[in-house]
Order: structure tokens, then C-alpha cells, then sequence
């Protein structure tokens, strides 16, 4: 029998908080939402027709978001870079150029840290975003294109500490970088090219990377006497093999199942007398995911890869797909 652990004597409160601090910050990003306007869409063109990179900058809690706000623009398109405030004021500031666009973050846009790059920015007429949440602060008079937080209490119950400021923040760079992503027109295919490892990497992997192709493809035709088709399925060790016909095309395909459901005088037959005859194939540019969805569907275990012309340029077995993590 099992019991239940007891509720703690907090529990209430505890869940009231949790429930107050999600619901203080969600209010935040609809108004933010609601009030977002033509200084948003600025933010978007500058860095859409920016030539060169976007530098990130900020301090504390600021400055972890902004780095994560460098990330995902850069996962997804756009060259981004974060650069230490502290660390500008002794050197890094060589890292910025004229080509560059700099994104501030500063919940007051008063961080002395900030002083430099922003006069920086100012000396050599490098495009400057600054997004805090008081827009008489120095950052956002000294901007470019000023974006304003809401005017939104932090989630704390002090009041102080970067809470909802910083979720306002974060969301903001996400919506930038989201609204950039989709004037470059930035697709799955653009994705795997700056995710290739872990879990992500492996569901966008497509067909032509996983499977096998020219030699290893075990391929038949119809008056293939049913001994060489066998010896044809053991010497490329898939267990299957493809029918086509006279042009090369995938008219059919043999399975062990199919030989062992022909037993019946099977030696005298051919290929063509065993073979299924409606074949599922899939096209190189399919995710892999993808094809392994339509194995699952047909409880089959590899799928023939085919060109425009059905012909047969590549197997994939389940086995390959699971291999590579795509599942």
C-alpha cells in the first residue's frame, strides 16, 4: 500500500506565491505586447540589414540575458556575440566595428558599466538598441531605436529582485529574433545547420545522411530467378530486396516474409512472381524523423529511397534511424 507524503504546512502559501509570481509576469508580456509599435519594427530592420554582427551587451542579470538572447539569434541566422560591459572598458571594445549593431540591456538604463560601449557606439555612428524600462535613462536617450520595458512591478516580495524585468527582457529578444528569422525566411534545413549535435541535431537529419546507397543496394528484376534473389538479399545483408523494371524504377519489393509466404514451389518462381507490388518509398530530402514515423505506421522496417524518376538510389532500415537517436 502506498501513502501519500503529507502536505507541507506551507503548502498554500507556497502554491499562492508560485501562482502570483507566473501570473505577475505574464501580465507583464501582454502589456508589453499590446503596446509593442514602430520602434519594435525598427529593431527588426536594422538588424535584418545589418552587414556584420550583433553585439550583445549587458550587466548582471541583464547580462545573462543578453546572452541567451545572443544565442538564439545566432542559432537562427543572424551572427551574434555577447561582449562583458567590464571587459569592453579594458580591450573588448576592439571587438566591436563600424559594420556591427549593438543591443544594450539595462532594466534602469543607467549601469555604469555601460557608460563606454555606449559612448563608443556614439563616436563611431554604430546603429545603437537599447532596451530598459525608464525612457528618460541614458541608454535609451543616447539609443537609436529605444525599446521600453512595461511598466510592471518585479514578481518578488520585496520588489527588487530581476524578476519580471528580466522575463520582459528575455521575451523581447526572442520576439526580435523570432520577427528576424522570419524575414530571412529561416527554415528547418537553415536550423540543422547550427544544431547539428544532441537530440535536435539527430529529428532534423534528413533521409539522404542515414541511408544506404549504390553498391549496398540490393536490387532485382522480374525474370530474377528466386536463387539469385536470395543470394542477392544474404550478400547485402538488408533482408530485402528492390524490383524494378526495364527503365530502372521501383515496381516492387521482396521481403523474407514474402519468400516464406511462397514456399510452394518456390525455387521454380521469380522475383517478380513474390514480390509486393506496392511498394512505400520516400524521396532523400524527407526528415528522417519523418520516415521512420511512416516505418512505424506500417510496421515495416525499411523504406526504398527513390529520384524523381522512381528510381532506387538509397535503402533506410529503422535500425539506422535509431542508431543516429532520430525517434
Amino acid at each position: 500500500m502506498t501513502i501519500a507524503p503529507a502536505r507541507s504546512t506551507h503548502f498554500e502559501t507556497t502554491l499562492s506565491t508560485g501562482q502570483q509570481v507566473l501570473r505577475t509576469e505574464a501580465n507583464a508580456l501582454l502589456l508589453m505586447a499590446d503596446n509593442l509599435a514602430q520602434n519594435f519594427v525598427d529593431a527588426v530592420d536594422l538588424i535584418y540589414n545589418s552587414t556584420g554582427r550583433i553585439i550583445l551587451s549587458g550587466m548582471g542579470k541583464s547580462g545573462h540575458i543578453a546572452r541567451k538572447i545572443a544565442a538564439t539569434l545566432a542559432s537562427t541566422g543572424t551572427p551574434a556575440y555577447f561582449v562583458h560591459p567590464a571587459e569592453a572598458s579594458h580591450g573588448d571594445l576592439g571587438m566591436i566595428t563600424t559594420n556591427d549593431i549593438c543591443l544594450v540591456l539595462s532594466n534602469s538604463g543607467e549601469t555604469p558599466e555601460l557608460s563606454d560601449i555606449i559612448a563608443h557606439t556614439r563616436r563611431f555612428a554604430i546603429p545603437l538598441i537599447g532596451i530598459a524600462s525608464r525612457p528618460d535613462s541614458t541608454l535609451l536617450k543616447s539609443a537609436d531605436v529605444a525599446l521600453l520595458l512595461p511598466n510592471a512591478p518585479e514578481a518578488c516580495t520585496i520588489g527588487m529582485a530581476p524578476t519580471t524585468s528580466t522575463t520582459a527582457t528575455l521575451a523581447l529578444g526572442d520576439a526580435i529574433a523570432v520577427a528576424v528569422m522570419e524575414r530571412r525566411n529561416f527554415r528547418k534545413e537553415n536550423f540543422r545547420t547550427f544544431h547539428p549535435g544532441g537530440k535536435l541535431g539527430a529529428q532534423l537529419l534528413k533521409v539522404s545522411a542515414l541511408m544506404h546507397s549504390d553498391e549496398e543496394l540490393p536490387l532485382v528484376s522480374d525474370t530474377t530467378s528466386i536463387a539469385e534473389t536470395i543470394l542477392t538479399m544474404t550478400a547485402k545483408t538488408f533482408g530485402v530486396a528492390g524490383l524494378v523494371d526495364k527503365d530502372g524504377a521501383l515496381i516492387g519489393i521482396i521481403t523474407d516474409g514474402d519468400l516464406r509466404r511462397n514456399l510452394t514451389g518456390l525455387m521454380e518462381k521469380t522475383a517478380g512472381d513474390v514480390a509486393y507490388r506496392q511498394p512505400r518509398h520516400v524521396r532523400s530530402d524527407m526528415l528522417a524523423v519523418e520516415a521512420l514515423g511512416m516505418m512505424n505506421q506500417n510496421k515495416i522496417n525499411c523504406l526504398f529511397v527513390t529520384d524523381a524518376a522512381n528510381r532506387p538510389i538509397g535503402l533506410l532500415r529503422i535500425h539506422d534511424c535509431l542508431r543516429a537517436g532520430v525517434a
